[in-house]
């Protein structure tokens, strides 16, 4: 059973019959809701974009920070909140991530942080969710849709108790002013519009 509990897709209410009764939390799940922060040394914030048209290039984001507010009781009142360092970018090429970080791209050092603030979430039935928020790029903030996957609950060796989710989402960079591009001889851009964001977030329980 997934987090936040099973949506019945077959309970429906109508004017001659009342409306279904609540299903029971299953206790194992309440039990999960709670703070939790991310632990960055067990989580990962990647991208994956087109590169000269006919390849990928993948890259991450190494320093990260934010916490999640899971309700099991209520989906809807789950939050998450991250933070990420741009200038930490790494796509194994030194060169490339100084571009990167720079004014054509991020430029970092008058934009240094990539933030996600949740606005709602919801259960989409078995262990996957789906949470809305606003991605702030540089001095741009738009609405993003991030579908999740529960991996699960576990206690660690140290007696952290700790929660796995991993998503995506595809976002257009020039939507939040990333257009910089090169034109190729041979027709196309040396970089696509389109990116594809993987997140894989471990957390710990911390209230």
């Amino acid at each position: 059973m997934g987090l936040f509990g099973r949506k019945n897709s077959g309970d429906t209410a109508t004017p001659e019959s009342p409306a279904p009764a609540a299903t029971p939390v299953d206790p194992a799940l309440a039990a999960l809701s709670g703070t939790y922060t991310i632990d960055p040394a067990h989580s990962g914030i990647g991208f994956t974009v087109r590169h000269a048209m006919v390849t990928n290039v993948r890259g991450s984001f190494t320093e990260h920070e934010g916490t999640l507010t899971l309700d099991g009781a209520n989906p809807a009142a789950s939050a998450a909140a991250i933070d990420v360092k741009i200038a930490s970018v790494d796509t194994g090429i030194a060169d490339r991530d100084a571009h990167l970080r720079s004014g054509d791209f991020f430029d970092t050092e008058r934009f240094p942080l990539m933030r996600f603030r949740s606005t709602g979430a919801s259960a989409l039935g078995g262990d996957a969710y789906r949470i809305t928020g606003d991605l702030t790029i540089k001095d741009v903030t738009r609405p993003l849709t991030i579908d999740l996957e529960f991996n699960g609950a576990a206690t660690d060796p140290y007696g952290n108790e700790r929660v796995g989710f991993e998503g995506s989402a595809e976002i257009l960079r020039s939507d939040w002013g990333l257009t910089w591009n090169a034109a190729l001889e041979t027709g196309g851009v040396m970089v696509s519009d389109k990116v594809k964001l993987t997140f894989d977030i471990s957390a710990i329980k911390s209230a």
